[in-house]
């Protein structure tokens, strides 16, 4: 297991963000306006990776990307079968 800061952890998140928008062939403003984040705030994340949560949330609907947003603490990683029964479904 690779283990990263929070800063290489939110960089690259922006990293392949930005490359989605790309080829989804939309620009900064283009997506600042389908999605009301403003293009500072977008710029800032694929620079930084520094954004809210709910502008994040605004720009993966503004992508047609909600599953990956709404999905991503689906799966509980539960450490042994205790934990199943103890937490369930």
């Amino acid at each position: 297991m690779l283990f990263e800061t929070v800063d290489e952890i939110s960089l690259n998140l922006a990293t392949r963000f930005k490359k989605i928008r790309k080829i989804k062939n939309i620009t900064q403003k283009d997506l600042s306006l389908k999605s009301n984040v403003s293009y500072g705030t977008i710029k800032r994340f694929e620079t930084t990776g520094e954004i809210s949560l709910h502008s994040l949330i605004k720009l993966c609907v503004a992508l047609d990307m909600q599953y990956e947003i709404t999905n991503m603490f689906k799966e509980i990683p539960y450490k042994d079968i205790s934990e199943v029964i103890k937490y369930g479904k």
